[in-house]
């Protein structure tokens, strides 16, 4: 409500008092690890086609959470979503730490190479262009999941950039880092809050440990119309980038504790992606938005034997890239509704 209330201002002072604001398209953007590649090269082939639209609303998480400030801002930041998704390998990503400290350690491997990336492209003037955009009623959010209370966080990027708060730069990237940190791959990420006027430090981890893709609470727009006594009259697009295929993929699992754990976990991440995507996609259905949704399809058959191969990203990114440029062919549905 806040945020519509912002862009009627604006719209009003550029002489468009309206009732009824314009059509809103919110992009979410999921995990998926190194298949983020595949939003990057389906965001600047959108640009390529012509047909890429203005978000009110971005979200990230995990390798989203990479991706969304700059799709936020617009097509002008499309050669650093480029370079953040397909030039970089992993050393860029996380520093493997001596085998005898791992376990002792908060993580299999520290992400300062990440962290490293991330300063380097988020810069204040980043965090000022943010904020501009939110005094005008959009919103970009970015999630995280606080491991110590077992709950999701969602981050309101567009405030912590227009606070002028002397720590919201570090902040905001400590955000990003942390909607990307892996339990247990990778360290957690410390950040510093304060309740009833004493300090504490809240462990924030990957995002997708909880949700691998998400726009809104399901009941929000219910509920502020009854709240209000109004329908919030707005005509939406929901866009949906799933960095990952629908269908289970094959994998033959050996016999070792680690990789059968390995396998098991990343087939219950596979069901929850799917899970995530039917909420969204009954939520369209319910506040009447417009449904549209992109994943990696069974055409692209290129393997890799680690995680942020080089080789994979591009071609993953080319992939989308190719397919967007000519007018990306989103789906209304998911497969599973279709009959």
């Amino acid at each position: 409500m806040q945020s519509n209330k912002r862009e009627s201002q604006v719209l009003a002072e550029a002489g468009k008092p309206n009732t009824i604001l314009p059509l809103a398209h919110m992009l979410a953007v999921s995990g998926g690890g190194d298949a983020g590649a595949f939003a990057a090269g389906l965001i600047a082939g959108w640009t390529a086609h012509g047909t890429r639209p203005l978000f009110k609303v971005v979200t990230g998480i995990s390798a989203g959470a990479l991706v969304a400030p700059f799709a936020f801002l617009g097509s002008e930041y499309d050669g650093v979503i480029r370079y953040v998704s397909n030039a970089i390998g992993p050393k860029d990503i996380f520093h493997s730490r001596n085998v005898l400290t791992r376990f002792a350690s908060d993580g299999i491997a520290d992400s300062k190479p990440l962290s490293r990336l991330i300063a380097k492209y988020v810069s204040a003037e980043i965090l000022t262009a943010i904020a501009s955009e939110y005094s005008k009623g959009r919103i970009l959010l970015i999630g995280t999941t606080d491991l110590d209370s077992g709950r999701p966080v969602t981050w309101n990027m567009g405030a912590i950039a227009s606070s002028q708060a002397s720590g919201a730069l570090d902040l905001f990237r400590n955000i990003m880092l942390a909607s990307m940190s892996i339990p247990g791959a990778v360290s957690p990420v410390m950040i510093d809050v304060e309740v009833d006027g004493k300090q504490f430090q809240e462990m924030h981890v990957d995002g997708g440990v909880i949700t691998q893709v998400f726009l809104y609470p399901p009941t929000t727009i219910m509920e502020l119309s009854k709240s209000t006594g109004a329908p919030l009259r707005r005509d939406r697009n929901f866009y949906i980038i799933r960095n990952g295929t629908l269908d289970p993929q094959w994998s033959g699992t050996k016999r070792r504790t680690l990789n059968i754990g390995g396998r098991a976990i990343s087939t219950l991440i596979q069901t929850q992606g799917i899970s995530d995507l039917e909420r969204i996609y009954r939520m369209a259905q319910q506040d009447g938005a417009d449904f549209n949704l992109a994943f990696i399809g069974a055409d692209f058959d290129v393997t890799h034997e680690r995680k942020f191969d080089g080789e994979y990203m591009k071609r993953l990114f080319d992939y989308s890239f190719q397919l967007s440029a000519k007018g990306y062919p989103w789906h209304s549905s998911l497969p599973s509704q279709k009959n």
